[in-house]
């Protein structure tokens, strides 16, 4: 499956099923399977950081980025996601790709802070909460756990407003990091204080190098 066509790798994935009941105190929201496609996809053929590699999906919700990872040759996935709901859809998803590699783990990704592992993953992807709704600055705790579990690379989306700021933070943590691709992530409207049916708005696929 690494060596699948863009259009149809992301044809694969418009067909994972999203979120039943987002829940606005943890910003659910589905990753477009445009961007993810895109996301991944760059991810694998300009860094080979996909195939045979051991992948980590912080805040994975129903499983976009897992089974997209595990579509173009991960050697296994591994999820984080504290929302059960999400986690039935996630298992869902692997089931109807018949994905024997991919797993999800029920724990909240903050709780995740100072916990030393014995293992580390060769690759972690994330589509962090961005922290508009009172969570200010989760998008960077996200980030710097992301980066403490990772062995190799992490990719990681994030609003291009904040790009000074992620920059900014990378030169403090000691990392070598770069935006790979500008994105338009179109956002529908999914819960009742949204005003407007679609608002695109503009993201940057980082790249942040551990070693």
């Amino acid at each position: 499956m690494a060596c699948l066509k863009l259009k149809k790798f992301e044809e694969f994935l418009q067909t994972v099923d999203g979120f039943e009941n987002p829940k606005v105190t943890l910003e659910q929201y589905v990753t477009p399977s445009h961007i993810a496609s895109h996301m991944l996809y760059t991810i694998q053929t300009n860094y080979d950081d996909l195939e045979n590699k051991l992948v980590l999906d912080l805040g994975c919700g129903a499983g976009m980025l897992s089974v997209g990872a595990a579509l173009l040759g991960a050697s296994h996935v591994i999820g984080v996601e504290i929302d059960p709901d999400a986690i039935e859809i996630f298992k869902s998803n692997v089931e109807g790709f018949e994905l024997d590699n991919v797993d999800c783990l029920q724990w909240d990704v903050l709780e995740l802070k100072g916990i030393e592992f014995n293992l580390k993953f060769d690759t972690v992807v994330m589509n962090p909460p961005f922290g508009t709704k009172q969570n200010s600055g989760i998008d960077m705790e996200f980030l710097r756990i992301g980066l403490a579990l990772a062995d190799h690379s992490v990719y990681s989306l994030h609003k291009t407003s904040t790009r000074d700021h992620i920059k900014k933070k990378a030169i403090e943590w000691k990392v070598k990091a770069y935006v790979v691709a500008e994105l338009k992530y179109n956002l529908p409207q999914t819960y009742k204080f949204h005003k407007k049916n679609t608002v695109d708005i503009a993201v940057d696929l980082w790249r942040f190098e551990v070693r």
